[in-house]
């Protein structure tokens, strides 16, 4: 597989993905979670029954009343059951231009409004959890989360500046390690492009601590899959580069020997990581369905870049360099010296 051959349309591809995710980003208006809105968070047990569409349909026409200023103040309830066990729950997104005073007021208002409509459904009803995010601690973690993902953006990066030290005379250091943040940028805005475009359809899928906690993981997998290729790529620098004629290669089959090397476990990686990311997409909890769908599309987008992205980048940035095997200089111990 000649994956320099093509290379222009795979960065043509990725770059109109890449535009296309930073306009969705900034247009909409985000679908975020409780943690980031300061909603609430209710479960209940119940013994005998109970009908979801039922009280969907009646916290939504609550939902409808519910007015601070003649202005509806909720954004969105979503009603779910959990898995294996008889409890329902019932999350309440709040917009986020109303004072921290009236806010409260609002919460355990609606959260006995909540409470009616349950027990309309079954008397034996029990609230076991309630969760509140305050506006302080919602305005904290949001914070504290994009942080978070800069911060280990650039700790990747200090990583493959050490890493790739001492490869081969002719190519700079920072030509893998800038290409690597390229790539995780590539790989983190697109999957938020995926995840956020589905949520436009799909309330539940929202914007919250565990969409940050898939990007960070994201982050992982891309660099793992990257450094594989890269690692590949150094040895075969040192392997044929600044050889004599009948060793030598030149850098675009050094790239492509080394991305074919790679090839197969990248592919058998990733199909392997999909298939148990969506088993437990379809058959575990809807609280981490979200995180999932994240992972999921990080999954394609990292396995992508890795080799269509990073390997044509690093041979367009190297193209016309001269590759000579590197020496490290030679201490003699006999030399002595003189103060």
């Amino acid at each position: 597989m000649d994956v320099l051959k093509n290379k222009y349309i795979y960065l043509a591809i990725s770059w109109v993905l890449f535009f296309l995710s930073i306009l969705l980003l900034l247009i909409p208006k985000l679908n975020l979670g409780i943690d980031m809105t300061w909603g609430i968070q209710m479960e209940y047990d119940y013994e005998t029954s109970i009908n979801i569409d039922s009280i969907k349909e009646k916290l939504e026409s609550e939902r409808k009343l519910f007015l601070n200023n003649n202005e509806i103040v909720i954004n969105n309830i979503n009603v779910y059951w959990i898995t294996w066990e008889k409890t329902v729950a019932v999350v309440v997104w709040f917009y986020n231009n109303i004072e921290e005073k009236q806010l409260e007021e609002l919460k355990i208002s609606f959260k006995s409004k909540v409470f009616d409509a349950i027990k309309w459904e079954d008397d034996t009803v029990v609230e076991t959890k309630y969760i509140n995010i305050g506006k302080s601690f919602g305005d904290y973690i949001k914070d504290t989360a994009f942080i978070t993902l800069i911060l280990a953006i650039v700790a990747i990066t200090f990583y493959v500046t050490f890493a790739f030290s001492w490869v081969v005379s002719g190519i700079s250091v920072l030509s893998f390690s800038m290409i690597t943040i390229i790539t995780l940028f590539h790989d983190v805005i697109i999957s938020s492009w995926a995840y956020i475009f589905i949520s436009m359809f799909f309330p539940e899928f929202q914007i919250d601590t565990f969409f940050i906690t898939a990007l960070l993981t994201i982050l992982w997998y891309s660099i793992n899959d990257t450094i594989v290729v890269f690692d590949r790529i150094r040895s075969n620098l040192k392997k044929y580069a600044g050889k004599t004629w009948k060793d030598e290669k030149k850098l675009s089959e050094i790239i492509n020997i080394s991305v074919n090397e790679t090839l197969r476990r990248s592919i058998y990686t990733s199909l392997t990581l999909l298939f148990v990311l969506m088993s437990i997409f379809l058959f575990w909890p809807e609280t981490i369905s979200w995180f999932i769908l994240v992972m999921m599309f990080g999954t394609l987008v990292g396995t992508y870049s890795s080799i269509f992205i990073a390997s044509p980048i690093l041979y367009i940035v190297n193209r016309n360099k001269k590759l000579t095997v590197y020496k490290k200089a030679v201490v003699n111990p006999e030399d002595k010296i003189v103060v």
